[in-house]
């Protein structure tokens, strides 16, 4: 069974900055496409972005030349940074493989971007 745990989220100001991180259990993320996906209150989970076993990155429109997705196969985890975060950003976000896998889902971490 694969566990994901997200954490790094947090409160910061318009244009801030945080890195999420997402640790998994065992090493089976490294061989799978991973993403990060947010939920606003009152709107569906949507994929922020994903990254490859090879390293090949995607990204949502919203999030293109702001955020980066990268791994750590060492550690098994998989990273989103996030910059020039905006108050639209503000939702839980979780990560899990692409396409997501109901088992997989954890308890997210919450980013609030407002001043």
């Amino acid at each position: 069974q694969v566990r994901l745990v997200e954490s790094g989220g947090d409160y910061v100001q318009p244009g801030g900055s945080l890195r999420l991180s997402c640790a998994a259990s065992g090493s089976y993320i490294n061989i799978v496409v991973m993403g990060w996906y947010r939920q606003a209150p009152g709107k569906q989970r949507e994929l922020v972005a994903r990254i490859t076993s090879g390293g090949v990155t995607n990204y949502a429109d919203f999030v293109k030349g702001r955020f980066t997705i990268s791994r750590d196969r060492a550690k098994n985890t998989v990273f989103l940074q996030m910059n020039s975060l905006k108050p639209e950003d503000t939702a839980v976000y979780y990560c899990n493989t692409d396409p997501s896998h109901s088992a997989f889902w954890g308890q997210g971490t919450q980013v609030t971007v407002s001043s």
